[in-house]
């Protein structure tokens, strides 16, 4: 009997929702269909919340990504109008196959050269992609021991590139490789890493960060004269996904002498968004996230924000990809004007 009384239940509460779901759906201004229930209050709140919901995946909680996403969402969210989901991933660089694959996911913050893996899997992995903004520059550091003078010294020797699912995990090997560099790879945690180096009987020579400068680590950290960061020269094998930057004095004032600063590279971190069908309910939701985001692009130069939204250009593209089309629509409705995300 129980059994029973169990079944009757949940069919009278199916029986409920599909009445208020087909009361929900009436056209505006006329009144339900005959039988169908007026929407409860939970319904309502359930059908305004997913309405305007937006999933943007950033990355591991001890990253920037999902810093960058998070102030984004306290910039963009307009209660039901729209309501923005950071969602903490196992990496920037998992965040492309987040966006191909998982449910509930319409953008991402990824690392452009991410996209070069997925060329052998996804052929037309730049017709499935749009960007939406161009985001930091994440610099390569390069930071060794006394004895290591140059690039060519790290050959054979013990190199961190910090855990797996981070951008120095996946980046650095990536670079090390193109630079012909074959080093004693290893993923453990930066912070245990750097302890290391500094024992002076430690075979761990280097750790490789890839993010944007400045990096609380080294800013905090005391340092042994002769610990340094290596300078990385920019060349043609370089070109496709990186950028030429440099480590300043000014980032690092104790590692960084004055007047010299270290040429390195950077890669470009970028705000993605799947290539939804223009007439579709994800397309729609993704463009008023663009809409908010661009228009209060002046509220991430607020005090608390991270320091390099002031230096985010919002015309600023993203060689290989094009724009997702509202953004681009945005965008030419809108003529730069000083201080709000132009820099020239």
């Amino acid at each position: 009997m129980m059994l029973v009384s169990k079944l009757t239940t949940a069919l009278a509460l199916a029986l409920c929702v599909t009445g208020e779901v087909q009361a929900l759906k009436a056209p505006p201004n006329k009144p339900p269909p005959a039988g169908a229930r007026i929407p409860t209050e939970w319904a309502l709140r359930r059908q305004q919340l997913n309405e305007w919901t937006v999933g943007l995946a950033g990355g591991l909680l001890e990253g920037a990504p999902i810093r960058l996403a998070t102030e984004i969402s306290r910039v963009v969210n307009d209660g039901n109008d729209l309501h923005v989901l950071p969602i903490v991933t196992r990496g920037p660089t998992e965040n492309l196959n987040d966006l191909l694959y998982l449910k509930g996911v319409d953008m991402a913050i990824i690392s452009s050269d991410s996209l070069d893996e997925y060329k052998s899997q996804v052929p037309d992995i730049q017709n499935r992609i749009t960007y939406i903004l161009n985001l930091f520059p994440s610099e390569l550091h390069v930071f060794v021991r006394p004895e290591i003078k140059s690039l060519r010294d790290l050959v054979g020797k013990k190199v961190n590139f910090n855990t797996l699912g981070t951008a120095a995990a996946y980046t650095g090997p990536l670079l090390f490789s193109r630079l012909g560099l074959d080093v004693n790879k290893t993923f453990i945690p930066h912070p245990v890493a750097m302890e290391q180096m500094k024992r002076p009987d430690s075979d761990m020579t280097a750790v490789v960060f890839i993010t944007s400068k400045p990096i609380d680590l080294f800013l905090k950290g005391k340092w042994e004269p002769g610990f340094k960061f290596l300078p990385v020269p920019y060349d043609v094998r370089l070109e496709d996904y990186y950028l030429p930057a440099k480590i300043e004095p000014t980032d690092y004032p104790n590692l960084v002498a004055p007047d010299e600063p270290i040429d390195t590279i950077a890669a470009l971190t970028i705000l993605v968004a799947y290539n939804w069908e223009p007439n579709s309910d994800r397309y729609r939701r993704v463009s008023r996230f663009v809409e908010n985001l661009f228009g209060r692009f002046e509220g991430l130069h607020a005090a608390g924000f991270d320091a390099k939204w002031k230096d985010v250009n919002l015309y600023g593209s993203v060689p290989g990809l094009a724009r997702f089309p509202a953004a681009q629509q945005w965008l030419d409705s809108h003529a730069p004007k000083a201080g709000v995300g132009v820099r020239k």
